[in-house]
Formats: C-alpha cells, sequence, structure tokens
C-alpha cells in the first residue's frame, strides 16, 4: 500500500531555492516583494532627490573585481579556504546587503548560513582566480563590468530616494489598510485528514488490475470490522511507517474537488467509501474540521507591513523617475533608431 496526496500541489520555496539567492552577485540588491493583498494607499509626499556627490558617497559600491584584501586578523576569520578568508566583517556586511525576508530566514536555519559562507569562499577563489590571469582587464569583460557598476549605483541610488521612513505605516494606517481588506485574510475551512491509497495499475494490465482490486477489497473488508484501527490497516506492513496516511491539516481549497464532496459529507472520525481518481483508489478518514475564520491584525502584521512599505517604496520611485524626466525631458532620434533596427535585421 502506498500513499499519495489529495490535495492541489503548492508552490513552496525550499532551501536550495534560497540558498541560490546567496549565489547571485548582491552589488544591487532588489528590494523584496512580500506576497499580500492589494492594499489602500495613504498620501505620498514626494521625494527631494539628494545631491550628486552624497549619492555616490552613499550608494557607490566596491569594484567588481577588488584586489584581495589584507590579512584578517585571525580571531576575526570565520572560515578560510587556501589563502583566501571570510571575516566576521564579511558576513555581517553580506547579511547586511539581504532582503529582509532572506535575512530572516538565515536567522531561522543556521545551516543556511553555513551554506552562504561556503558560496562566498568559493566565489573569493573565483575572484582570485580571475584577477589573477587579468581577466577582469579584457576590454570586453572591462565593458560589461563597468556597465554592471553603473546599474549597480542606479539601483541602490532609487533605493536611497525611495525608503519610506522608519516609523511607517503608522498604526493607524496599518489599521485602515486591515479593515480594508479584512477578507484577503479570510483562511478557509481546514480538515485534519488520513487516507489509504492503492495506486491504479497501468491500463491493460489484468494481473496487476485483479492484484489491486483485490487489496481494495481486503482493505475494506478490514475497516468494517470491529475496532478498525485505520492508522495500522494504512501502515499494513511497515510497522515504522508511524505516519502513514496521515494527511494533516488541509484547507479546502487545497483539496481535489472529487474528494472534497466526499469529505464534506462526513462525520467526525468516519471513513469514506473509496473514491476512484486517475491514479487510484483514495479512502479517506475525517478526523477533525477547524472553521474558517479571518486572521487578526497581530497575525498578519508583520506581512502587511512588508507590503504597505514596498508599495510605497515603488510610487516613491515611479514619482522620483517622472519627476526626473519631467526636468530633463529625453530628445530621441526616431530615424536613427528605425535605421538601427532596420540594419539589425539584414
Amino acid at each position: 500500500m502506498t500513499t499519495a496526496t489529495i490535495a492541489k500541489p503548492l508552490r513552496s520555496i525550499g532551501l536550495a531555492a534560497v540558498v541560490a539567492t546567496f549565489v547571485a552577485p548582491i552589488d544591487a540588491p532588489a528590494q523584496t516583494q512580500a506576497p499580500a493583498p492589494r492594499t489602500v494607499q495613504a498620501p505620498v509626499r514626494k521625494p527631494q532627490p539628494q545631491p550628486a556627490a552624497q549619492a555616490q558617497a552613499a550608494a557607490t559600491p566596491a569594484p567588481v573585481a577588488a584586489a584581495p584584501k589584507p590579512a584578517t586578523a585571525p580571531e576575526n576569520v570565520i572560515a578560510r579556504v587556501g589563502e583566501t578568508n571570510i571575516s566576521a566583517d564579511d558576513l555581517r556586511s553580506y547579511v547586511a546587503a539581504l532582503a529582509p525576508r532572506e535575512q530572516a530566514a538565515l536567522a531561522k536555519d543556521p545551516a543556511m548560513l553555513s551554506q552562504a559562507v561556503r558560496l562566498l569562499l568559493a566565489n573569493r577563489l573565483v575572484l582570485q582566480e580571475a584577477v589573477a590571469k587579468k581577466w577582469d582587464q579584457q576590454p570586453a569583460i572591462a565593458a560589461q563590468l563597468e556597465r554592471a557598476r553603473e546599474g549597480a549605483v542606479v539601483e541602490l541610488y532609487l533605493q536611497s530616494v525611495s525608503t519610506p521612513p522608519a516609523n511607517f505605516p503608522s498604526e493607524d494606517d496599518l489599521q485602515k489598510v486591515y479593515e480594508a481588506n479584512r477578507a484577503a485574510f479570510l483562511m478557509p475551512r481546514q480538515f485534519q485528514l488520513s487516507q489509504i491509497f492503492i495506486a491504479a495499475p497501468k491500463e491493460g494490465d489484468k494481473a496487476a488490475e485483479d492484484k489491486a482490486r483485490q487489496e481494495l477489497d481486503d482493505v475494506q473488508r478490514k475497516l468494517k470490522a470491529p475496532g478498525a484501527d485505520f492508522a495500522a490497516i494504512a501502515r499494513g506492513d511497515n510497522n515504522a511507517a508511524k505516519d502513514a496516511g496521515d494527511l494533516g491539516w488541509v484547507a479546502e481549497t487545497q483539496i481535489r474537488p472529487e474528494i472534497r464532496g466526499q469529505v464534506m459529507g462526513l462525520a467526525k472520525n468516519s471513513v469514506s467509501e473509496p473514491i476512484k481518481l486517475d491514479d487510484g483508489w483514495h479512502i479517506i478518514k475525517l478526523i477533525d474540521t477547524k472553521a474558517s475564520y479571518t486572521r487578526t491584525l497581530p497575525e498578519v502584521r508583520d506581512q502587511l507591513v512588508l507590503q504597505i512599505r514596498s508599495e510605497r517604496s515603488n510610487m516613491m520611485r515611479r514619482s522620483y523617475l517622472a519627476e526626473l524626466l519631467k526636468q530633463h525631458p529625453p530628445v530621441l532620434n526616431e530615424l536613427a533608431l528605425s535605421s538601427l533596427l532596420d540594419a539589425s535585421k539584414k
């Protein structure tokens, strides 16, 4: 007997996806967009551009192909490979440049931090080799590096002029947005379920079909016996599979429609008849039910703050760019552009 999910697939971000973020250059970390409902915006003050000198000092990152750093004091070294060191200061700077969600993920999982250090070391080794071979001094590569540096400066400067005040949003703003979006915080009804799953054999395999049907009949006979233990029957002969058949809490909206109708008609601790789907037979036990409810403001506060600040930041960025272009209207040579496009098609 095997198990299979009855729920619709959920999109998830695993450890590998988060760690992959650390491999990318962090010269210009983009602001993280937190998934949340459309919110109501408070009035926005027009951002004031910073003086160019201040922007250059605050926003200019270190060159991509920087020369190796001086030797780090042994007590400050976090990791080393060959002649390459990662200091505590290096790691603090690295983490500070990450988006808030990535920082939170690192704080919760020390193993992820260890992996990040290993990737930093690998990047340092690659950088040392590239600089030693003067690879970064090739004209084509140097031009790409300069474009990357320009892009990083622009992005960091735009972030500096589009960062909302630290005290934004206010408690009043939060409450208004929450009230305006209460429907989006509704949690659907949930069901605590267990199942016994019998896989359907390949079509046309008469012997396998007979075996599956015999297994289904045997399971049904055991379930109808007085004092039947659903979990034990789900485990079958695999006594080590303590969680066999246990699906935990599943949201109503995530249950396959063919099964959802059966589940909603079950009484607590009752078992369904076999439900035939394309993958096999599902026998469901309803253990408990949680009624739908609306999450409170304290429950969604962090998510809501991130979303409101992100939306305000985007609005400030658009406003700044619009004002800048208004002050310095661009002039395009449309004829030259058309000629360039025509030449590229030949």
